[in-house]
């Protein structure tokens, strides 16, 4: 199963829309997950409609009150279990926050999934696995636009980061 991990599109307020590399990645995809920052009920429907039903997504700290998603999701996908959610607050504390919500939601086998820093990271923080796939669109403050890729099977999980434009 190949997953397509999206985060931070901030479309419109920071970026004018969803980069058509990121967006074939997406199409491709046989699932999609998005960790929060649409902005508004529109780019959630969009990535919806790219993802042709198979989505997990959930409500970062900007989007408003018409984008109708959980805080916190999750979802099973080729026998590993995600733990999505925005990471919402601080820089510092984020892992420990990102962390809490995978043991709280599921355990800490289960692979945590967020936004919030548009940096890209695939770290073990406290024995808990966390992917943040940075900003689809580059929306500042990234520095260039990024995503996740992962093919999982069989309980086995291999991530790949993809780089679009360095601004």
């Amino acid at each position: 199963m190949e997953l397509a991990i999206i985060s931070d599109t901030h479309v419109p307020g920071r970026a004018s829309g969803i980069p058509d590399w990121v967006r074939e990645r997406v199409e491709a995809a046989d699932h999609v997950i998005h960790a929060g920052d649409f902005e508004t009920p529109s780019v959630v429907s969009e990535v919806r409609s790219l993802a042709g039903g198979a989505f997990t997504g959930v409500r970062g700290n900007v989007d408003g009150a018409g984008v109708d998603l959980p805080e916190v999701a999750t979802v099973e996908c080729g026998g590993v279990e995600f733990v999505v959610t925005h990471g919402t607050g601080d820089r510092i504390g984020y892992e420990d926050r990102v962390a809490a919500a995978v043991r709280e939601h599921a355990g800490p086998d289960a692979v945590g999934i967020a936004g919030h820093t548009h940096e890209h990271t695939d770290e073990i923080h406290d024995g808990v696995r966390i992917l943040n796939p940075g900003s689809a669109t580059g929306a500042k403050p990234a520095t260039e636009t990024t995503m996740l890729t992962a093919t999982v099977a069989d309980g086995d999980l291999d991530v790949t980061l993809h780089h679009g434009d360095r601004w």
